[in-house]
């Protein structure tokens, strides 16, 4: 395992680390015990970073971190994230009094005296700007309820936003084979101004594994089934913002990078590893099989300077007209 440092922290994550949200929920069916068997994997792999928000399964997912931590928690870093539990549009979801009962709610549940990182999850752009939440995160930075505090955006513009204007340490974005825009400014940026990225839905929902058919159909609860055209959250959350036919489409004309990486999950988690800017990968994982897949990302044969140009190109010409929502 190779280690980053995040940003302008002191922290050095594991290049490739995960999170949470299908062992929380959302993703059909989740089973505890798997999903405990597979974290105990991956922190004996080397993975010392995981992701979380208190939505995932209504703080389930930090429940289950809790568990798996015990007496880990001195060399295993938390990331959580908070205001989708109450109205994100509302100024008064990041007041003072708001925001302090998210994060202690958080920290009872993770079973820990402070956050390693905690993130504003998803805020509308207004939020951002109207500044407010970043004073109330320091605030609990300098009470040591949390160390350092980042973002997790939808869109580049809203990334760039708090890069010019704000103290964070890190941003969360969605990139991937078939989301490749923030190679353009923002990553350049990031690096610029010493903040990490982490890089979320780096399967684009499972689309990249490469075993989605044109048939293939999802449990009601699955995100994939309710949330595939927008319809409970941003659509970018869901196959990177893809209508899900013609990211089968897609996906499948990537096949041939398994070429010597065993299969497109590893391929593709290796891409966004060599990517210039990037802190770490989260992938989700809802058993023991799919983290050690994950893992093998590390292992596989890292792509030419001439399969990197190829994969831009094809972004360029056949992906990007066809993501919806801002982004």
């Amino acid at each position: 395992m190779n280690y980053n440092q995040l940003g302008n922290t002191d922290m050095n994550i594991s290049q490739l680390s995960f999170g949470t949200w299908a062992i929380g929920g959302a993703w059909g069916k989740i089973d505890d015990q798997e999903a405990l068997r597979a974290l105990d994997h991956a922190i004996g792999e080397g993975v010392n970073f995981f992701d979380t928000a208190d939505v995932y399964g209504d703080g389930h997912s930090e429940e289950l971190l809790a568990k798996a931590m015990k007496g880990k928690e001195s060399s295993i870093h938390i990331a959580t994230k908070f205001c989708r539990s109450a109205d994100i549009c509302d100024p008064e979801t990041y007041s003072m009094e708001s925001v302090r009962t998210f994060c202690e709610n958080s920290l009872r549940r993770l079973e820990r005296e402070s956050i390693d990182l905690y993130q504003i999850h998803c805020p509308p752009i207004q939020i951002l700007k109207e500044g407010r939440v970043f004073e109330v995160l320091e605030k609990l930075k300098d009470e040591g309820k949390i160390r350092y505090y980042g973002v997790s955006v939808e869109t580049i513009e809203e990334g760039i936003f708090c890069l010019e204007n704000t103290g964070v340490s890190s941003l969360q974005v969605i990139f991937n084979l078939l989301r490749q825009k923030a190679l353009e400014k923002l990553f350049p940026m990031a690096m610029e101004k010493n903040v990490g990225i982490l890089a979320r839905v780096p399967l684009a929902s499972g689309l990249l594994a490469g075993k989605f058919t044109h048939e293939t159909t999802f449990e009601q609860d699955d995100h994939r089934n309710f949330n595939r055209n927008g319809d409970a959250f941003n659509v970018g959350e869901t196959f990177g913002g893809l209508d899900f036919q013609k990211g089968v489409e897609l996906s499948d004309k990537l096949s041939w990078i398994e070429k010597e990486r065993g299969n497109r999950t590893r391929a593709a988690i290796k891409w966004i590893m060599q990517q210039e800017g990037v802190t770490s990968v989260i992938p989700g994982f809802r058993n023991v099989r799919q983290a050690e897949d994950n893992l093998k990302a590390l292992e596989v044969k890292e792509f030419s300077r001439e399969e990197l140009v190829k994969l831009k190109a094809f972004y360029e010409k056949e992906v990007h007209k066809y993501i919806r929502g801002a982004y």
